[in-house]
């Protein structure tokens, strides 16, 4: 199980990844526990601070809850990236789709300007 923690800071939801993989072995089982929050909320920030490492199947489920908020006029940002995660994003030109911050703080207080 890969139980995904969260906070609600007003009305931006945090989400610690809790995995330090996130791969194909358990990028679907990501996505549906993703899922509820992503109901929940137009306002989404994953913090990555225990992710060390991703790969496509990692990469397409970031993808997919992208999708699924901006469907509904939501959004998602990233923080806490390691510089291997952060390198991978940067390959692939991931880090242009997403807006990625250092720290929970500066993701939230980008959802307010």
């Amino acid at each position: 199980m890969m139980p995904i923690t969260f906070d609600r800071l007003g009305d931006v939801t945090v989400a610690l990844v809790p995995a330090e993989e996130l791969d194909a072995g358990n990028s679907a089982e990501f996505k549906r526990e993703a899922a509820p929050l992503m109901e929940a909320t137009t306002k989404l920030v994953f913090d990555l601070s225990r992710l060390r490492f991703v790969d496509s199947s990692g990469l397409g489920a970031f993808i997919s809850c992208l999708r699924k908020l901006n469907a509904k006029g939501g959004d998602v940002k990233l923080c806490g990236m390691s510089k291997q995660v952060r390198a991978v994003f940067e390959l692939v030109r991931m880090h242009r789709i997403f807006e990625i911050y250092a720290t929970r703080e500066e993701a939230v207080r980008a959802f307010a300007s």
